[in-house]
């Protein structure tokens, strides 16, 4: 490791070690999950949140009236987080849910951030999802990331989960990484680094989220509803002024264990899991800010992994030359088994028009 990421993890243990405690997870994927009661508050929409008889899920919907949306019912620093989601059906057009952390409400000005952001479709089931980072305020320079799914993410719940340490952030979904965002001393406050609340919302991206706002949200389609469940806050409480524990600290947390939280299997990239990211980015990324030659001129952040062979599959603006979404054709009959003269390479690849 080089000198200035030893003197980065020293000093985060050393400042982190203090407010953070874990209880170790045997599993990356076997985390507690939490009743909707015992750690989050409906933040917006009202009757539009609606909990299950058990406690242990919640769906949100998008009518003309409202959106919805719950909150965290603290604030933590650091930790390891995820929800099971199901997205809408059908025509989703300019509809976005989102799960994600954020300070907003407290630092209006210099937020912290970290997102998962699901943008909807004409089509059923081609929805995709959006990655991005933000620190003391660093909107101006979004450091997103777009994928295409691998699945029908509206025929049943797949784990989205965030791992935000002070060294470094992996996003997951279900158990494979898509996305590592290590600390770079020339990130400065775009790293994240303030006591932060979790975030689910569904609402209209109508301006935006569909080519660019083009295609706009359908009210005749809702409700949309999408469902979270299997809810997890693995961190300590944090009051988000004073970036200090809270008293009492928070569930499963008995000392201040920044090692425990740095060495859980969420947090570490064994090469397996590199190799499973790199192949999950190769077949389903349509955009990284990291190849984006026309939005930042002056070059690539300074945590970007640049490959100049990878390089070589974007274009100018940092979207993929070979993962793109395709429109579903119209009358096209379902079921028909590919022909006999299909590439492998063809079929191994992801055909968002066929869900």
């Amino acid at each position: 490791m080089a000198l200035e990421g030893r003197f980065f993890l020293a000093a985060g243990l050393a400042v982190a070690a203090t407010c953070l405690c874990l209880t170790a997870v045997a599993s990356a994927f076997a985390v507690p999950s939490v009743a909707f009661d015992e750690g989050y508050s409906p933040l917006f929409g009202d009757e539009n949140l609606v909990r299950s008889s058990d406690d242990k899920s919640v769906r949100l919907l998008l009518d003309r009236r409202s959106g919805s949306g719950f909150i965290s019912s603290d604030y933590y620093l650091h930790g390891f987080f995820s929800a099971s989601i199901k997205l809408p059906k059908a025509y989703t057009a300019g509809v976005v849910v989102a799960f994600y952390l954020s300070n907003g409400d407290v630092y209006e000005k210099t937020h912290d951030e970290l997102d998962f952001e699901f943008l909807g479709s004409r089509w059923g089931g081609q929805w995709r999802v959006q990655t991005n980072v933000y620190g003391n305020g660093s909107t101006a320079r979004g450091r997103e990331e777009r994928y295409l799914l691998p699945f029908d993410p509206t025929l049943e719940a797949h784990r989205y989960s965030v791992l935000w340490a002070p060294t470094h952030i992996i996003f997951y979904i279900d158990d494979t990484p898509i996305r590592e965002v290590i600390r770079h001393p020339g990130m400065g406050g775009d790293f994240p680094a303030k006591p932060m609340a979790v975030y689910a919302t569904i609402w209209d991206g109508s301006a935006w989220a569909t080519d660019g706002g083009k295609y706009k949200v359908n009210y005749k389609y809702a409700p949309f509803a999408s469902e979270f469940s299997d809810l997890a806050l693995l961190g300590c409480r944090a009051d988000p002024v004073l970036r200090a524990p809270r008293d009492g600290g928070g569930a499963g947390c008995a000392e201040p264990d920044l090692l425990g939280l740095l060495t859980a299997d969420y947090a570490v990239m064994t090469p397996q899991k590199r190799a499973a990211m790199r192949a999950f980015r190769a077949r389903h990324m349509t955009y990284t800010v990291c190849y984006d030659a026309v939005r930042y001129a002056a070059g690539p952040f300074p945590e970007c992994d640049v490959s100049d062979v990878e390089k070589e599959s974007f274009s100018a603006w940092g979207e993929s030359k070979n993962v793109v979404m395709k429109a579903r054709g119209r009358g096209r009959r379902r079921g028909r088994k590919a022909g006999a003269g299909a590439s492998a390479g063809a079929m191994s690849r992801l055909d968002v028009s066929s869900s």
